[in-house]
């Protein structure tokens, strides 16, 4: 049987199995088993509270409120507790109903920290330049507006090509995407390290063209793992995992979206940092 890839940490299963398995998920629970709607409401119930998580921590930490010295510890520490709750749920996917809440909790720490962290980098920028965007509690004309409706934009037009079957997800494809993901890891992880010993590699992380050229890489690299998402939960539905891996197929989902929301904010950010 085909084996299911996907980049997303929670998404993951070794392979097709018979004898009523997938992967490491024993499937046919009493509880009855996963299903395409089940695993499409719990997502809209994570993003709901991912949604509000994310507009409560941008209206508190709205520079004109003096909280801006809170920003790194609620982004950070969203991060943190996201990670580690996720892994939690890799390795004990039942905890998915009852973790999910708390992950959407912590994504929006990390939506909303970085929607404030970027929008006062481009208001600093245009001050320097002596502009100013008016960008930071604008949603109007800021980066949080736009960031937010491509991010919607692509995840829905990923889904219809994948319904339509213009996108498939071969396995050439996941073994791709699998490859570029695992590659981008690693240069993030080494990049970390180095900066501990006080070196930084030049020219990725800038607001230069391989800075951007880069930025945009990685908002290509995870909008193509929403469709490695999309397939591990059709699949998952068509082989009857346990009723709780919807949940579990929810977090990964609400995962790699603020991951792309957070990379779109970053792109736009350096985009109107050249101007």
């Amino acid at each position: 049987m085909s084996v299911i890839r996907t980049n997303n940490p929670l998404l993951t299963a070794t392979a097709f199995e018979g004898q009523g398995k997938f992967g490491n998920f024993a499937v046919g629970a009493k509880a009855g088993h996963m299903t395409i709607q089940g695993a499409v409401n719990a997502s809209m119930v994570l993003m709901g509270i991912c949604i509000a998580s994310a507009i409560a921590v941008w209206t508190f930490l709205q520079p004109a409120a003096g909280r801006s010295a809170l920003l790194f510890p609620v982004f950070i520490g969203g991060s943190i507790a996201g990670l580690v709750l996720t892994m939690i749920c890799c390795f004990k996917p039942k905890t998915a109903p009852y973790l999910g809440w708390l992950i959407a909790i912590a994504e929006g720490c990390i939506a909303g920290g970085a929607s404030v962290l970027w929008t006062m980098y481009v208001e600093r920028s245009a001050a320097r330049a002596g502009a100013s965007t008016g960008v930071v509690g604008s949603l109007g004309t800021g980066l949080v507006l736009q960031a937010t409706l491509l991010t919607a934009g692509i995840a829905v037009s990923l889904l219809i090509a994948y319904k339509t079957r213009l996108i498939k997800a071969t396995e050439n494809f996941k073994l791709a995407v699998a490859a570029a993901t695992g590659g981008f890891a690693l240069l993030c992880i080494a990049s970390m390290l180095l900066s501990f010993f006080g070196i930084r590699i030049p020219y990725i992380w800038d607001s230069g063209p391989i800075g951007i050229a880069v930025a945009g890489f990685v908002v290509v690299l995870a909008s193509l793992n929403l469709v490695l998402d999309f397939d591990f939960i059709e699949q998952g539905a068509e082989n009857q995992l346990p009723k709780h891996m919807e949940w579990y197929a929810a977090v990964g989902l609400l995962v790699t979206l603020v991951w792309l929301y957070v990379s779109i904010l970053r792109l736009l950010a350096m985009l109107q940092d050249r101007r």
